[in-house]
């Protein structure tokens, strides 16, 4: 018996059904089972499905099996790793500043993500966050920002991108020429951030005779007054005011003084849980709304997804005040808002489009209708865990531990310098650079990825009893995750029998395996 769908779910397919009809657009037809399972997997947890999981699930008699797949996924320790992952990214950037703990910041996310935490609370502990950087690993996101001495400029700046979702940095010289923000808005909210200091902590090296960072921690300082200069040259004071909203008990603008039982960074955190207007939902849920869905189709409701506003509207507003206030009323729950969006009907459509609907296309321009897929790009960690579940080949060669790991941080840190960027916006375009394609060709994962050692998977293929098309079609499933075409089987054949004859059959499967995973099907997100 089929499960009965949430009402939220059926709330968004009747809001997205509505823009097709106001469009004049038909929506694709739904995606196969191998173009979803494959699409869920990498959107949830990070890689693609392992091959006897694929072949599982398409197996599968079950109607409700799409659901059920949801819930494990999201039950497991892969999810959390790879949420864990993006938001550290989101943080603190794929390359770790200095006097910043990457443990620290992933250990927070990972307990939050594992628990299931309120995103609110989430928010309220970044921004509020204080102490040494792996004790309370949630103060790496301000150390990130402070790397230089700007008076919390980038930090204002980055709290307002990640978790409002307004683009802010431009007004601290002069008014935004597009949104209502004005040059006092945001020394204003820089105000709360004027308490706040990173202290980094060195000790004497007897072996070097130098001195060493051994940890960084934020702490709390005396209020500094906020002075900037008008782009008339009027200098102006500001204090800390949060949309018109000012601090209770402290007199404008402040000084020190009034100040000095106030924890400003509180203040600010009681006003994010607020509406800023009223009937709509906070901004940090708004934010997280957008970037979930985003996550998710490759575009959010707004472009770029961290600059909302009356600037910029969205493009289902309607459906976006709705998913936001629904988020609040359940709990600010992750977990639950994600499923949501992957059980909608728009999530489950085709990457594939026609005549029908070939306006729906955001890469030109055109206001996204999700009337099918997105093409998006693998991140470099989804590109790096997916060669490792296709290949195992952090396995080959039989290394213990330890030369395991090692490999694995050489391969990410490659992976990262070719494929990652910090900005960690919409990812629906393959760069298509030099060093990105030289990784994928001639780079050392790939490379011990398709030999025959002990413990890879073309070792296990090869080795095995199977016949030759069932060898096929589990190189196919745990590469591209769909079964080889008769037109790919009677090529491959060929392939094999013509280097047979010379000794090279391994030879044969490897440069086949090869040409899988460096094929756009494999890179690429349908």
């Amino acid at each position: 018996m089929r499960n009965r769908p949430d009402p939220v779910v059926q709330k968004i397919n009747e809001f997205i059904e509505q823009g097709w009809k106001d469009n004049e657009v038909e929506p694709s037809s739904q995606s196969a089972e191998q173009e979803w399972v494959r699409r869920v997997y990498l959107d949830l947890v990070g890689h693609i499905p392992p091959h006897d999981k694929a072949e599982e699930f398409l197996n599968s008699k079950d109607e409700n099996k799409r659901i059920k797949l949801i819930d494990e996924l999201l039950d497991s320790d892969a999810y959390i790793r790879n949420w864990s992952t993006v938001w550290t990214n989101n943080c603190i950037g794929r390359g770790t500043p200095r006097r910043v703990s990457r443990k620290g910041m992933s250990r927070f996310f990972r307990e939050a993500f594992g628990r299931n935490r309120s995103w609110k609370d989430v928010v309220v502990d970044i921004v509020t966050a204080k102490g040494h950087f792996e004790t309370n690993g949630e103060v790496n996101f301000i150390l990130a920002q402070m790397q230089n001495n700007d008076n919390a400029v980038q930090l204002t700046a980055k709290t307002a991108r990640l978790f409002m979702g307004i683009q802010v940095q431009c007004t601290q010289c002069h008014n935004h020429p597009f949104n209502d923000w004005k040059q006092d808005q945001f020394w204003s909210l820089n105000a709360f951030f004027r308490q706040t200091a990173k202290v980094d902590h060195r000790e004497f090296d007897p072996n070097t005779g130098r001195r060493r960072d051994t940890y960084s921690e934020v702490v709390a300082r005396g209020y500094t007054p906020v002075r900037f200069d008008k782009r008339s040259g009027l200098k102006v004071t500001a204090g800390p005011v949060y949309f018109g909203r000012e601090v209770k008990g402290v007199s404008y603008p402040p000084m020190p003084s009034d100040v000095e039982d106030v924890e400003l960074r509180k203040e600010l955190a009681a006003f994010l849980t607020q509406p800023e207007i009223e009937g709509s939902a906070p901004l940090i849920a708004k934010s997280m709304v957008n970037r979930v869905w985003g996550h998710m189709f490759g575009y959010g409701f707004t472009r770029p997804m961290d600059d909302m506003g009356p600037h910029n509207p969205a493009s289902h507003p309607e459906l976006f005040d709705y998913l936001g206030n629904q988020f609040v009323e359940n709990k600010y729950d992750v977990k639950k808002l994600i499923r949501w969006v992957v059980q909608t009907d728009a999530y489950a459509l085709t990457s594939k489009f026609g005549g029908t609907n070939k306006i729906d296309d955001p890469a030109a321009g055109e206001t996204p209708l999700f009337s099918h897929m997105y093409v998006k790009s693998m991140q470099a960690e989804q590109l790096y865990n997916s060669l490792i579940v296709a290949t195992n080949a952090h396995q080959s060669g039989n290394m213990n531990y330890e030369e395991s790991e090692r490999r694995r941080n050489r391969w990410m840190q490659q992976f990262v310098v070719a494929f990652g960027t910090d900005e960690n916006d919409e990812a629906t375009t393959f760069n298509g650079t030099i060093p990105q394609a030289l990784m994928m060709m001639n780079g050392e994962l790939v490379d011990d990825a398709t030999n025959c050692e002990p413990g890879s998977f073309l070792h296990s293929l090869l080795t095995s009893k199977e016949s030759q098309n069932k060898k096929l079609g589990k190189l196919y499933m745990a590469a591209l995750t769909r079964k080889p075409t008769a037109k790919e089987i009677r090529d491959v054949s060929k392939l094999v029998k013509g280097r047979y004859g010379r000794g090279q059959e391994a030879a044969a499967w490897q440069d086949l395996f090869w040409a899988l995973l460096n094929s756009n099907e494999f890179i690429f997100i349908h």
